[in-house]
């Protein structure tokens, strides 16, 4: 529905009144020492570093954008095509299940010395880029096929339609709000997977190359420049499928259905015990076939990308494999318990502010470009700030997993309450219901098919975030080992760290797979 005109001047000057608020509040603080230190400079000074060095900023921000481009076009259109295939052939989705994970979850650390030797140019981060979309792409998109109104499938069947006619006439006009969601998503996080990228990769243009190059000026202007910068582009791609998400608000459901349970959990409920195995044996050993066939076929030495057995060799009868597995188990030891903690906190957050943004709409617009600022700044130009706040510590750790946690989450959560049919809280406040007693018996429990995609979307991330923080802060766990083990050329460690970190995520995610299977179990008893 458009907006009409005498609400648009009035949310105009809430926006502009909002936007002043916070240029003013960044402006103070900018100038507040803590324990004798700035936190962060004022917004004067970094806009001042911007403008008196534009051609400079200019040139690394459009190296990003062709990157973060290409990186979404080709991350978008092989999640597209993969959520189709698994929603017309649910077999496929659980046979690849591992293989997707780990795609997502392989740490940048492992994979990005492999592509700057397999490819040419810009290409290693165009793929480092493509890569990390894919998965929270393809599952936003393969909840929006899966959801849909039974009654539109029955009606579609009883006129003798297939799964094809299915797929054309109500699955895909559905899922578009679900598409459009992990659109926007996507484009965040293909300018986060370039700037990565460009870390260490010997690229002259780039935000990353600019941010590592300028860590160690001590200038905290042009860190937050670099940062602001990241930030507006993410938030460009993110504003244009905002709009087509407004575009395509008619697509919500007017009325209620029953009986949603999602067709991939019922047609697995009718394997018989003995295929189930055999498909859960497939996906797992699936993404270590496709390992050993890369790297055969692309010929790269075993000593800088070992194969599996290499693996299996180096934590079991090479010599060292005792102090080897003795360091990894160590390290995994201090990482998991953080990596938890950061996931149910972070989602935790997510699902607070999305609720909240549902019974007071107004601070959706507060939340999201916040959200968006602190989902786009690099990692590394958060660090001196989670330095000077929480120190080398615990909370530093749990703080990172939050932040990689809570964006993709709250995105999909709030695309979640937005499907809500009109109807269903229409009739709560027929019978004097208010906006709490609507999210409490309708919103939460219509969206929960959103809620769980978020919490299996964002397991193995958390897991990531914490690598992260021991990596450039705490000097601890499985990414402080990993990176150590880099800079010593002992790449069994660093693969099998990867490797671990892989099945972890893994399992995190069949976790989630799980309860959300048990929950829906529960309410068809």
């Amino acid at each position: 529905m458009l907006r009409s005109a005498s609400e648009l001047p009035a949310k105009v000057g809430i926006t502009i009144l909002g936007a002043l608020g916070f240029v003013l509040a960044w402006e103070a603080l900018g100038h507040v020492p803590v324990s004798g230190v700035r936190i962060f400079p004022p917004l004067s000074g970094v806009i001042g570093d911007v403008v008196a060095n534009s051609d400079l900023y200019w040139g690394h921000v459009a190296a990003t954008a062709a990157t973060s481009t290409y990186g979404f076009l080709i991350g978008t259109s092989i999640a597209s095509v993969a959520a189709l295939v698994f929603c017309l052939f649910p077999t496929m989705e659980r046979l690849f299940r591992s293989v997707n994970i780990a795609l997502f979850a392989v740490p940048a650390i492992a994979i990005g010395p492999l592509l700057v030797l397999l490819l040419d140019g810009r290409w290693p981060q165009i793929v480092l880029s493509a890569t990390m979309i894919y998965f929270p792409t393809m599952v936003s998109m393969l909840v929006g096929l899966r959801d849909i109104d039974p009654r539109h499938a029955d009606l579609v069947k009883a006129y003798g339609g297939g799964e094809i006619a299915l797929l054309r006439l109500i699955r895909l006009r559905s899922a578009m709000p679900g598409v459009l969601a992990g659109l926007r998503v996507a484009a965040s996080l293909s300018v986060l997977g370039a700037i990565l990228g460009e870390f260490g990769s010997g690229e002259r243009w780039g935000l990353g190359t600019f941010l590592l190059g300028s860590l160690g000026q001590s200038n905290a202007d042009r860190l937050w420049g670099i940062s602001i910068a990241a930030a507006a582009l993410a938030l460009t791609g993110y504003g244009l499928f905002s709009l087509g998400s407004s575009m395509v608000g008619a697509t919500i459901p007017v009325t209620v259905a029953a009986g949603r349970m999602p067709d991939e959990l019922h047609g697995q409920d009718g394997e018989a015990g003995l295929k189930r195995y055999l498909m859960l044996i497939a996906s797992v050993a699936l993404p270590f076939v496709l390992w050993w066939a890369v790297l055969k076929w692309a010929d790269v030495s075993p000593i800088v990308a070992p194969r599996p057995l290499d693996i299996v060799s180096y934590l079991t009868f090479a010599d060292g494999s005792d102090e080897a597995r003795s360091a990894l188990l160590h390290a995994v030891g201090q990482t998991i318990p953080m990596a938890l903690l950061g996931l149910f906190v972070g989602l935790g957050i997510a699902f607070l502010l999305a609720a909240l943004s549902v019974v007071m709409p107004g601070l959706l617009k507060v939340i999201l470009p916040a959200a968006m600022v602190l989902q786009s700044t690099p990692l590394v130009a958060l660090t001196p700030i989670v330095l000077l706040l929480l120190g080398r510590t615990i909370s530093a750790c749990i703080f990172m997993a939050v932040v990689v946690v809570f964006f993709p989450a709250f995105v999909l959560l709030i695309q979640g309450f937005a499907v809500v049919p009109r109807a269903a809280l229409e009739t709560v406040e027929v019978y004097g219901g208010g906006p709490i007693q609507k999210l409490r018996f309708i919103s939460i429990p219509y969206s929960f098919r959103y809620i769980a995609a978020a919490a299996k979307l964002v397991a193995p991330r958390a897991l990531l975030g914490v690598m992260i923080a021991e990596w450039l802060l705490t000097g601890t766990g499985l990414g402080n080992l990993m990176d150590i083990s880099r800079g010593s050329l002992d790449y069994g460690m660093v693969w099998s760290g990867a490797v671990l970190s892989i099945v972890i995520s893994v399992l995190a995610y069949r976790g989630a797979d799980l309860l959300e299977r048990s929950i829906y179990s529960g309410r068809a008893a």
